[in-house]
């Protein structure tokens, strides 16, 4: 899993033709929630899909840019552009449902 930050959130992003970033806050219940789902899909879908994590508080910059307005936010970036946006906990068959039409095609 990566960690991204403001030094390398465009470079991930752009060098990796599937992306999925959590956007997330250390105070946050359900992004503490979501963290071990969030570890586990990055070892699971490894060579598939690049699986990184912003906090906001520490790049509300970037936050801003995506128009991150509740956490945790989950937004899948293909080729580089923000395709699609999951919001809340919505566990691992929640995100899975929305990143296997990408894996799979």
């Amino acid at each position: 899993m990566k960690i991204l930050s403001k030094e390398n959130f465009d470079a991930v992003i752009n060098e990796n033709p599937l992306v999925l970033v959590d956007f997330y806050a250390d105070w946050c219940g359900p992004c503490r929630l979501m963290a071990p789902v969030v570890e586990e899909l990055a070892k699971e879908l490894e060579g598939k899909v690049v699986v990184a994590k912003l906090n906001v508080d520490e790049h509300s910059d970037i936050a801003a840019r995506f128009q991150i307005f509740s956490i945790p936010t989950f937004i899948i970036f293909k080729d580089g552009k923000p395709d699609q946006r999951i919001v809340g906990a919505v566990g691992k068959s929640g995100l899975l449902d929305k990143l296997n039409p990408y894996i799979n095609s």
